[in-house]
């Protein structure tokens, strides 16, 4: 071993990070070294305090500091529309749009078979017992992978005959991408959702 132990602890912490490769968590691990050590506390307690204070929000799933979260108990929100997410960053991205005003559900992953993941482990009871009364639109917004696929297929089944509107987000060419770079599904997609000018 050619760092001493502790460095190579944090190394092997820091590389267990989803997007963390082996030369990054180095990388990393020599920025802290170089730190002040009251730097170095401020991130060893925002660590903690993100552990501590961070739940779930008992509506719709999200994660928040208090319960319920600002957007479910935001009565400005539109309540007769939820969004339904695969995890919390899907929330996110969704709000910096600055577009959609409605109420979100969290499922907290996607069906996949292969994973062991089925209905069973995402919270789909829990946004069947939020859609009594006046929802009007579920929008389901799932990526655009094998998993979010069969989710959205799984859901569409599971609330059509409830009556209300479901829509899912439009699926198409990236703007600034050129054609000839775009792959066939996506392109496909896009000639599929194709809108009137």
């Amino acid at each position: 071993m050619y760092t001493a132990e502790s460095i190579e602890q944090l190394v092997e912490e820091f590389s267990s990070l989803p997007g963390i490769g082996r030369k990054s968590a180095h990388r990393l691990a020599m920025h802290i070294l170089k730190l002040p050590k009251p730097d170095v506390v401020k991130i060893a307690e925002a660590l903690v305090n993100v552990k501590e204070r961070i739940n779930y929000c008992n509506i719709c799933w999200n994660f928040t500091e208090e319960n319920p979260c600002r957007i479910c108990s935001n009565h400005n929100r539109n309540r007769s529309l939820i969004c339904v997410v695969e995890d919390p960053n899907d929330v996110i991205a969704i709000e910096k749009t600055h577009e959609y005003k409605g109420l979100y559900h969290v499922l907290g992953d996607a069906l996949s078979p292969l994973d062991g993941i089925g209905p069973e482990d995402l919270k789909i009871k829990e946004l069947l017992h939020r859609i009594e009364g006046s929802v009007q639109e579920i929008i389901l917004a799932m990526n655009a992978s094998i998993e979010g696929e069969a989710t959205t297929i799984y859901l569409s089944r599971l609330l059509k005959p409830l009556g209300m509107k479901i829509t899912r987000l439009a699926r198409g060419i990236p703007v600034g991408s050129d054609l000839e770079f775009t792959d066939e599904a996506t392109l496909a997609r896009a000639l599929q959702s194709r809108t009137e000018v």
